[in-house]
């Protein structure tokens, strides 16, 4: 499309410009000329060292200087003559063409289509109109997974991504700042949440096996129709947050799988705060020791089953009965009683919210 974005530049200013000019590309190949006859040719003497130079250079009676927005230019706009004129008419043209390929790539580069769509840029009305503009498939499912660094390597985690993700007309990767990564993933229909957890692991592992680069991933839920990309987009970045909260060990974090956690998250903390005052004495939660929070937990991991968890202990059966007394005693909670167990579950998640600092509200 640059082809022909450049040669219709070309052959408006030919008649301004009374000399031959045109656009070659980084492999030297003329893309673009007003003597037509010349594009496809190959100016093998073009050094690599002249094309990323940043000002104007001369090759076999022709001026050169390069553009692009690249780390280094893709293309080099040409103009017959070695004098100071060439060169004023060969900067002039660099900074033209650049800036037109710019507007073009920013018009109607996918990539960006989909970024603003994500983070709500763009008006819902605007959505359906640019997607078929850029001929757009809007009714397949995709799903928005946001990919966090979370430490600091001169590996570009993005470049990463793209990699493993080569496809550009099904899938986006898209640079949201410079520790995230958002990736929209066509899939297909009916997949399950397992798949994308799969998916997710593929992509922390081989950033991290083979780049040294830790990473965690949220996972939104599977959307059809681009404007809820934006939907998909935000569940992935309230797994993160909720994750971080309350399974500060996991990698993989999918919306879906959120449970009780997500509700939690969403209360306000001074209903938290009275949640704790009613179902607790004062002070009661806070003087469980680690063992006895550790057994707790243990406990919950074992449905409740008292044999299962001492013998995952590796404790006598009457010493964890003992310890369930000492916490019915302190809290006024049987953990052995299902509704009991509940609500001293989510206290404790309640309590883990509160101590993360969340806005008050």
């Amino acid at each position: 499309m640059s082809n022909r974005l450049f040669q219709g530049v070309i052959h408006q200013m030919r008649d301004a410009i009374d000399r031959t000019i045109g656009v070659v590309d980084e492999t030297c190949v003329i893309i673009a000329c007003s003597e037509l006859g010349r594009i496809g040719e190959v100016n093998e003497s073009i050094t690599q060292e002249a094309f990323v130079s940043p000002g104007t250079f001369v090759v076999d009676g022709y001026t050169y200087k390069s553009f692009g927005n690249r780390p280094r230019p893709e293309y080099a706009v040409f103009v017959s003559g070695s004098d100071p004129e060439a060169s004023r008419y060969a900067s002039l043209l660099a900074v033209s063409l650049s800036s037109i390929k710019q507007y073009y790539d920013e018009k109607y580069d996918r990539s960006n289509f989909i970024k603003n769509v994500i983070l709500d840029n763009i008006l819902p009305g605007d959505i359906y109109l640019k997607a078929r503009e850029l001929h757009f498939n809007t009714d397949v499912s995709r799903v928005c997974m946001l990919i966090k660094v979370t430490n600091k390597t001169d590996i570009s985690a993005y470049d990463v991504v793209q990699n493993l993700f080569p496809d550009k007309s099904k899938d986006f990767v898209i640079n949201i700042n410079e520790t995230d990564i958002a990736l929209v993933k066509e899939i297909r229909p009916g997949i399950e949440s397992k798949d994308l957890d799969k998916l997710a692991s593929s992509i922390a592992d081989t950033l991290n096996s083979e780049f040294y680069t830790h990473c965690v991933v949220g996972i939104g839920t599977v959307v059809t129709g681009i404007k809820d990309l934006a939907r998909s987009f935000k569940e992935a970045q309230v797994a993160l947050e909720v994750g971080k909260v309350f399974d500060t060990e996991r990698t993989i974090v999918s919306y879906d799988n959120l449970g009780i956690a997500r509700l939690i998250y969403q209360l306000p903390t001074t209903l938290c705060e009275a949640f704790l005052k009613e179902v607790f004495k004062r002070g009661s939660i806070d003087s469980l020791d680690h063992e006895t929070l550790f057994t707790i937990q243990r406990f919950f991991e074992n449905n409740l089953n008292v044999s299962e968890t001492s013998r995952k202990l590796f404790v006598h059966r009457n010493t964890l009965v003992y310890r369930l007394e000492k916490i019915k005693k302190i809290t006024g909670l049987d953990l052995r009683e299902f509704e009991d167990a509940i609500v001293f579950k989510v206290a404790l998640m309640v309590k883990k919210y509160l101590a993360s600092n969340p806005v008050k509200f």
